[in-house]
């Protein structure tokens, strides 16, 4: 079959999959797998083939992401039942005072989204914005735009959260390098779109607490864990998964310091010690039974079971386009392109992005379509890093109303269309493209 056939049936997949999302509302899970059966077919790849190729998309990608996002989701649930993300957010405000509360709430979401999923991180959170902007006066948006920023940051560049673990993932990259560049281009985007954002669009925008979601003030007492405590459980697997990192680039091979680094630094093992220590230290020690704690990580794993999927699925749509010569023929159209790969991922991204509103269907996508080439031109180490932060980057980009966060914030603060526009879709926006011209610089140094 002819290249230029080819690209015709990658791009009939690509626009089949965006209206079986869109308009048809298909399970993206199902969708992905239909899109990959066809396309394996139309690129004349024999039948049973494609099924090898499916079987081995999936396998190959949930042996590493099922683990890892598995281990995130229990580490996060238990911070959650804990009110381990209350006692972050009441010591922030506590040390950075009431007149600086916007950078406490900006620093607490992106430490709360690493391990908790941002939609729950967020209704755990937004009663202290409530009871912020009722004793100041001051607009929802001047507090929870900051608050927002940080959350969706770290859910979109920093692993555990599924978004850049799917992607590390499917392209290839190491998760140190990863967490290294998220943190690296997460700060300024949270910083730009948080606080700085925050104060300007609250000024133009005011927002009161919405009838309908009047909620008391938390209490904060003793039995909440301690800000030190929290905050080691989170840094401990960030900080091994770096260490291994960094001990391949320092260390020789074969050095003692390096073997144990590295295994201890491998996600699986790093996520396995900060899941148990969280067990133990959130969980017995404090009073719950071993048999609510099992109760507890099996019920983490519900919301996580669908983004595994979903994930696997990117990895099925992944290898048909390998398998079927649609995927070298990709990467030679883009590697005449004059734009280079960290641009072309992001573009990618920010377009299925816009088209269906799913960031995790974006980032799959994106990433099944840009692997062939960064395996033909051979990119490897640290600017695979920067690709899988392109390709969040894109995906955050924009989120309008085909994306459910529109309207989890449209909702608890109350707003009309125009204005849920006017203030977090720009402020998506704003993370994703400082987060796309900070791997964009660091990359001509890569």
């Amino acid at each position: 079959m002819s290249g230029s056939t080819l690209i015709m049936v990658a791009v009939a997949g690509i626009f089949l999959l965006l209206f079986l999302v869109i308009r048809t509302k298909l399970h993206a899970f199902v969708a992905l797998l239909l899109v990959s059966l066809l396309v394996g077919i139309a690129a004349g790849m024999p039948l049973n083939e494609v099924i090898t190729s499916i079987q081995n998309g999936m396998g190959g990608t949930l042996g590493f992401v099922a683990v890892v996002v598995g281990l995130g989701a229990m580490f996060g649930k238990m911070l959650e039942v804990s009110g381990g993300a209350e006692r972050l957010a009441a010591t922030m405000i506590s040390k950075f005072g009431e007149d600086k509360a916007q950078w406490a709430l900006g620093v607490t979401g992106f430490i709360v989204a690493i391990p908790v999923f941002f939609d729950v991180g967020f209704i755990i959170l937004v009663p202290i914005v409530y009871g912020l902007a009722r004793k100041t006066g001051k607009s929802l948006l001047h507090y929870g735009i900051p608050l927002l920023a940080g959350l969706a940051v770290t859910h979109s560049f920093i692993p555990p959260t599924p978004g850049p673990i799917a992607v590390a993932e499917l392209v290839g990259a190491e998760l140190g390098w990863v967490i290294l560049f998220g943190v690296l281009a997460g700060i300024p985007a949270m910083i730009l779109a948080g606080p700085v954002f925050g104060r300007f669009i609250g000024k133009r925008i005011h927002i009161e607490i919405p009838e309908y979601m009047e909620l008391e003030e938390k209490e904060y007492d003793k039995d909440l864990p301690s800000f030190g405590m929290i905050t080691s459980l989170i840094l401990i697997p960030l900080v091994l998964i770096l260490l291994n990192t960094l001990s391949g680039v320092l260390l020789e091979e074969g050095n003692t310091v390096r073997e144990i680094l590295t295994f201890l630094g491998h996600p699986f093992v790093a996520l396995t010690i900060a899941t148990l220590l969280t067990f133990y230290l959130l969980g017995t020690k404090r009073g719950y039974s071993r048999q609510e704690v099992q109760d507890i990580a099996t019920k983490a794993l519900e919301p996580a079971g669908i983004i595994i999927l979903v994930t696997g699925a990117g990895g099925v749509f992944k290898q048909v386009l390998i398998d079927s010569g649609v995927g070298d023929v990709l990467g030679d159209m883009m590697g005449d392109s004059a734009l280079p790969p960290i641009v072309l991922a992001f573009l990618i991204a920010a377009a299925v992005r816009v088209a269906q509103g799913s960031a995790t269907v974006a980032m799959v996508t994106a990433a099944g379509l840009i692997t062939p080439l960064l395996e033909m031109i051979g990119m490897t180490g640290p600017a695979l890093g920067l690709i899988v932060i392109a390709i969040a980057s894109g995906a955050t980009v924009l989120s309008h109303v085909n994306d459910s966060g529109f309207w989890l914030v449209n909702r608890y603060f109350g707003m009309d269309v125009k204005d849920t526009l006017k203030s977090w879709t720009v402020m998506e926006t704003i993370i994703g493209l400082t987060g796309f011209v900070v791997v964009l610089i660091i990359s001509f140094f890569i």
